[in-house]
């Protein structure tokens, strides 16, 4: 046998022989579409392993209370969702019980107290609710997001001591306890940025001239990401305290403050360095990314610039991606400015009209939670500026200034914001005027090297300007330091490829799209157009003429930004090729 302690969750399906009566078969399929869809992946992306299942149920068993309670959440709050057009007596709902407890494992099984207490809360939960032991509530209560009702101690059957028992608040209960914020006449609320702590990397080589290299490398670190305007880095005095020691991640954490925390450490063998990097999720002690390079020492200095680089261009894009996870599961209302932000620039990245106006609507809420936040304000332009170039408005000159005031203001408030600096230049290639672009572009390249949006921007610009290989290897880095890059980088490497006369290279860009509007239906076409591909070329002609009946090679061209008359001439003779003038 095996004894270890470990969080439980127990859940069974309320109303399961009723429903198997009425409709056997439409029950078993319904409830297997919520096991494979919703259920099953939940379970994995949260850690758990199903220890067993019944004909209404399953104990699920997690390495951490957080991602059961987290599972458990995610689940009750989207079946909430998938009923909302169910007839109320055909329903499929569960309740859940979650307890962290001593455990046995046992041929496949697990069996103890910790096991029969999360069972006795699962039969105690209402329909819907999810319901947990002290134990797990000690561990989750500091969690901002989640909000319990305490139910107080509850004899549950079987169990000799009372059981101290706590209810989950789904969304919209969540959002009925929390104190009223009213509307624009709230008080402002601070930004809460996700905060990151570097530990001082550990010399493993035994070889103490490597210490400074290990020094020099966290040191380093510690700066570019400090560039990084949408994160809160805590400052080397307070990490080096740390130095040499031994430590418990959770409670570094917390006495630094810090939800994020990063540690590596350094090791030379012969010729040869590694480096390894590990980034932390103190909440859970879950591993979001780790990370290890190898390198000859030929040049101790570069590699450190090297490993830097890749480091701090790699972080920010994962702590987003996570919590990005977070913020899908909450109401834009209960959203902190940054969480607004957040979830304002991941609908700007689907790039459409309506994810276009949902966005709009949370960056308006962020500025108004944090009037003082240039970042908000920036992107705030940003959006409008999206709408503006789209087309997505009734009204562009209005929006356009809007767009231009926010980025303006943001400029007043931060002129180091490398945010600022590319959207100015995205505005001035809007306008036409590149070598306005160019400016603000090197600008927000040097106060941030490795920002994979300032990076991609400056291929766009170069492509403009008639250098479209090089624009090509700037947009391909971009793409290599934020691996959760946003889907039209593709369209920008497809327009780079195409105005350097690959047409192949661009198709196999533009196909990666998951849909293609009016302009890069014309870019397609050209390409079909150059490689005599006709028939495919006058298929993409009769695409734009459904997308925009009244389109013309002209009206398409507007959507580029050619500084040379030849690539303009390239793109508007590959249409009129295809068949439209």
């Amino acid at each position: 046998m095996e004894r270890r302690l470990a969080a439980v969750l127990a859940a069974d399906m309320v109303g399961y022989s009723r429903l198997m009566d009425v409709d056997e078969q439409g029950t078993l399929a319904r409830l297997r579409t919520h096991r494979i869809e919703l259920i099953d992946p939940s379970i994995a992306k949260n850690r758990g392993s199903i220890i067993k299942t019944t004909g209404d149920g399953m104990l699920v068993e997690f390495p951490s209370v957080c991602d059961a309670v987290a599972c458990a959440a995610e689940v009750q709050q989207r079946m909430r969702r998938r009923n909302a057009d169910v007839a109320p007596d055909q329903r499929i709902q569960f309740r859940v019980g979650i307890n962290l407890g001593d455990i046995i494992f046992e041929d496949g099984d697990i069996y103890g107290s910790g096991v029969n207490v999360a069972a006795r809360l699962e039969q105690f939960a209402g329909t819907g609710d999810v319901c947990i032991s002290a134990a797990v509530y000690d561990q989750v209560r500091r969690i901002g997001e989640l909000q319990f009702e305490d139910l107080g101690p509850q004899q549950l059957k079987n169990i000799a001591e009372p059981v101290q028992v706590y209810r989950l608040l789904l969304e919209a209960e969540a959002d009925a306890a929390a104190p009223d914020q009213g509307s624009s006449a709230a008080e402002p609320v601070a930004v809460v940025k996700p905060s990151l702590a570097v530990l001082p990397f550990a010399n493993m080589s035994g070889d103490p001239e490597q210490e400074f290299f290990a020094d020099g490398l966290t040191e380093d670190i510690l700066t570019e990401l400090s560039r990084r305007h949408e994160l809160f880095v805590i400052s080397r005095n307070s990490t080096f305290v740390y130095k040499g020691q031994a430590v418990n991640i959770r409670e570094v954490a917390e006495k630094l403050g810090a939800r994020y925390i990063v540690e590596g450490s350094v090791r030379k063998a012969g010729n040869r360095l590694r480096v390894t990097v590990q980034l932390i999720d103190s909440c859970n002690d879950s591993h979001i990314w780790a990370e290890k390079y190898d390198r000859t020492l030929d040049d101790i200095f570069e590699i450190q610039d090297e490993v830097t680089s890749a480091i701090v261009a790699t972080l920010p894009g994962r702590i987003e991606a996570a919590q990005q996870d977070e913020v899908s599961r909450k109401k834009p209302a209960s959203l902190a400015a940054y969480e607004c932000v957040l979830a304002a620039k991941v609908l700007h990245h689907r790039s459409t009209a309506e994810d276009n106006a949902k966005a709009m609507e949370l960056i308006d809420r962020a500025v108004e939670l944090d009037p003082e936040y240039a970042h908000a304000h920036a992107w705030r332009g940003c959006i409008r500026g999206q709408a503006w170039g789209y087309g997505w408005c009734d009204n562009p000159e209005a929006m356009l200034e809007l767009a231009l005031a926010s980025i303006q203001k943001a400029a007043s408030m931060d002129d180091n914001d490398a945010d600022v600096h590319r959207l100015m230049a995205a505005v001035s290639i809007l306008q036409e005027n590149l070598d306005q672009a160019q400016y603000h572009q090197e600008r927000a390249l040097s106060l941030n090297p490795n920002y994979d949006l300032v990076v991609v921007q400056m291929g766009e610009l170069l492509t403009w300007q008639g250098r479209p290989e090089e624009g090509a290897e700037w947009i391909k880095k971009g793409m290599r330091l934020n691996p959760h890059f946003p889907v039209r980088f593709w369209s920008h490497l497809g327009k780079a490829h195409f105005t350097a006369r690959l047409y192949e290279e661009a198709l196999t860009d533009f196909k990666r799209l998951p849909a293609l509007d009016a302009v890069q239906t014309g870019l397609v076409a050209a390409c079909n157009s150059w490689l005599g591909n006709t028939q495919q070329a006058q298929d993409c002609v009769a695409r734009i003429r459904v997308l925009q009946p009244e389109a013309t090679a002209e009206g398409l061209l507007a959507g580029l930004h050619y500084g040379r008359k030849e690539d303009a001439e390239h793109f508007t003779e590959g249409l009129r090729k295809a068949g439209l003038d």
